[in-house]
């Protein structure tokens, strides 16, 4: 299949090397960023390099768009994807929440949109419980001062995070309102409520913590089918803070789940 990557960041480029390496099945065949002159440049490093274009043509030329962008350019990136229905593999759940429309689009046109979730785990259960009847979904997210200097919220009311000398709750609510404060740090809780019981019912805690130097996520759920705790803690990446490790290697995950003869995992 042909993989283009939209935004050639700290995950578009952690995904287009594991593709320049070789996964069995998938081709790279086009990248699109914001800063074209960086993207080329780190393109040039590649075994194979390939055509650097805008998030438009990208859309021709793949059969599947993974989307890394800032979510301001989602929709940029998104629409034209579902509208020739492809598929559209992104980790920006809070950009469904804020443009739901998108899911028919993709509806309408035959496209599909795949939610990389591998900073968040558990979500099979979840799904499977949203089956039957959820009770509650509860959520708090501690992560590193650092993780949040750049999040909307922070910014926005001129919180200084510099000098923390104990934890500070900076919001709570639901999932879908703290997804839209906070669009570029809480990724994992709007694919929780996208999962479970809707990011409305899903309840969040944000809290900037300089005890921990992981972004970690404390998750409860009560159900009919379940009850169960889940705890996960990110190492930031270095390059972004405020992104895991991990979610670049969820990107890929999911990738090779589209290509692989055996998909273990609803």
């Amino acid at each position: 299949m042909k993989i283009g990557i939209a935004g050639f960041g700290t995950i578009g480029q952690v995904v287009g090397s594991r593709l320049d390496a070789g996964i069995k099945g998938a081709e790279l065949v086009a990248v699109s960023s914001g800063n074209l002159e960086k993207a080329q440049s780190n393109m040039a490093l590649y075994k194979n390099p390939v055509q650097v274009t805008t998030s438009e043509e990208l859309a021709e030329l793949a059969d599947i768009v993974i989307e890394c962008a800032p979510t301001s350019a989602f929709l940029s990136v998104a629409e034209p994807v579902l509208k020739a229905g492809k598929i559209l593999v992104t980790v920006s759940g809070a950009a469904i929440l804020e443009h739901p429309e998108i899911v028919e689009t993709a509806s309408k046109n035959g496209g599909r949109i795949i939610l990389a979730t591998g900073a968040l785990l558990g979500l099979d259960a979840v799904r499977a419980a949203a089956n039957g009847e959820i009770y509650s979904v509860d959520m708090i997210t501690r992560k590193p001062p650092t993780s949040l200097l750049k999040a909307k919220y922070v910014v926005e009311n001129n919180i200084d995070l510099s000098n923390l000398k104990e934890p500070v709750q900076l919001f709570k609510g639901s999932a879908k309102e703290g997804a839209m404060a906070f669009p570029s740090n809480v990724n994992v809780a709007a694919a929780l409520g996208l999962a479970g019981v809707g990011a409305d019912k899903t309840n969040l805690e944000i809290w900037a913590d300089p005890t921990k130097d992981r972004n970690t996520h404390y998750i409860n759920v009560d159900a009919d089918s379940a009850r169960f705790s889940l705890t996960i803690e990110n190492i930031p990446t270095v390059e972004n803070p405020g992104t895991g490790r991990i979610t670049a290697l969820s990107v890929i995950a999911a990738l090779k789940s589209l290509v692989d003869p055996l998909r273990v995992g609803s």
